[in-house]
């Protein structure tokens, strides 16, 4: 069964949070460190001043995956004008059945309507998964994050991938 693909709304915060906490419990798949609690999923994915788009993906009315679409605004990570940032989450356990394609193609059309110019993956070099998803979706190399601290001081590579193809 196909996911259905709908703009995220505040009570979905929950259901993102129970997405993302498992990731950050196993590591290796995101940098984030600290489980998320709907206070901070709203301000971090859901509603963020720089918010472009945020889609869930629903199979059987069950959230499963969400992607977030922000304008790139961090001093500390200056991107060029128009840029956005991508974040995707799927599941644990349903990769791979294309949830993810099908929540791009909604950031895609959205990235496209508010005139992003490029959209930028920054993926952990050890998640192999997360690079397969964005060199399929059409993202390209384009930088290289060296040893990029965690919150727990670990470092880590990071893979910096963009998507102009909007």
């Amino acid at each position: 069964m196909a996911p259905s693909i709908r703009p995220a709304r505040p009570d979905d915060a929950d259901a993102m949070c129970a997405i993302l906490n498992p990731l950050i419990a196993a590591g290796g798949s995101t940098a984030h460190r600290r489980p998320f609690d709907a206070t901070r999923m709203l301000h971090h994915y859901l509603a963020p001043d720089e918010l472009v788009s945020c889609v869930v993906a629903e199979l059987d009315g069950r959230v499963v995956g969400f992607q977030s679409l922000v304008w790139a605004d961090d001093p500390e990570d200056p991107l060029p004008e128009g840029w956005a940032v991508i974040a995707s989450f799927v599941q644990r356990g349903l990769t791979g059945l294309g949830i993810g394609r099908a929540m791009f193609e909604a950031t895609r059309v959205a990235a496209k309507a508010a005139r992003v110019v490029a959209m930028d993956a920054t993926i952990r070099a050890d998640n192999p998964a997360g690079l397969r998803y964005y060199a399929a979706m059409g993202f390209d190399d384009w930088d290289l994050l060296s040893a990029v601290p965690l919150s727990d001081g670990t470092p880590v590579d990071r893979i910096r991938k963009r998507y102009d193809s909007i």
